[in-house]
């Protein structure tokens, strides 16, 4: 809850790979460095009946992502964070990571390894997004670091705080310490409510009526604005 309350049921220390519930973070980030237009006109907020790694969807469109969550905006995000090199650019999401979550947090090794093996189509979207001029540093950089968010673990507690720091209106309910600026809260939880759940999100909208996102490591992070953040996971 927005005052630091924590209820738990079940496997709650269970740590799993964020995945795609990371992309809010790096969203956040880069509202937090270079403004909310930052991500409106380099990304997209638009959702789409496309899958969530449509390559199709770029080139239909207007050679963006549709928008932040999806696999395409997520990778353009990452290249949004300012930064000299990809070490620079990695310690800057896990240090925005760390601060919602009040903790340290970890890549799950095994994850990120098993995952850059095989990210080939993300390799391709980065490099469609890169030829047409909405990719903002080196694809494969991009595609690395990307790859490497989406291995950080988590248990639910920790996701949990980071959700309730979006309910707190940006500032962490446990630490106190204040990660995003107020006023960019609401643009994040338009995205989560238009794209949380990709092109299920409408019957995630008419079921539950939260802004939230999915992982494909098994986590949910919904938000209640003002009072709390509801965490699932459930690995199948």
């Amino acid at each position: 809850t927005v005052d630091g309350k924590v209820i738990n049921v079940g496997d709650v220390d269970t740590p799993f790979s964020m995945q795609s519930c990371s992309k809010v973070f790096t969203m956040c980030l880069v509202m937090q460095e270079s403004g909310d237009k930052e991500i409106y006109h380099k990304v997209n907020v638009e959702p789409t009946g496309e899958a969530f790694n449509s390559i199709r969807a770029i080139e239909e469109g207007d050679g963006r992502a549709d928008n932040p969550f999806v696999n395409p905006g997520a990778i353009a995000t990452v290249s949004l964070v300012k930064a000299k090199n990809a070490q620079e650019r990695w310690d800057k999401i896990i240090g925005c990571y760390n601060k919602f979550a009040g903790e340290k947090l970890t890549v799950l090794e095994d994850i990120y390894k098993s995952e850059a093996e095989t990210n080939f189509r993300n390799r391709g979207i980065a490099h469609v997004l890169f030829n047409s001029g909405n990719l903002h540093c080196e694809p494969l950089e991009a595609t690395d670091v990307y790859t490497k968010q989406c291995s950080v673990g988590v248990t639910c507690k920790q996701l949990a705080v980071m959700g309730g720091t979006l309910a707190n209106h940006g500032v962490n309910p446990v630490t106190r310490e204040r990660c995003l600026d107020a006023k960019y809260v609401p643009k994040v939880l338009s995205v989560m409510t238009m794209a949380g759940f990709y092109d299920g999100s409408g019957a995630w909208a008419w079921n539950a009526g939260l802004p939230a996102k999915t992982g494909v490591g098994g986590g949910i992070v919904a938000v209640v604005p003002g009072k709390m953040a509801i965490v699932g996971f459930a690995p199948p």
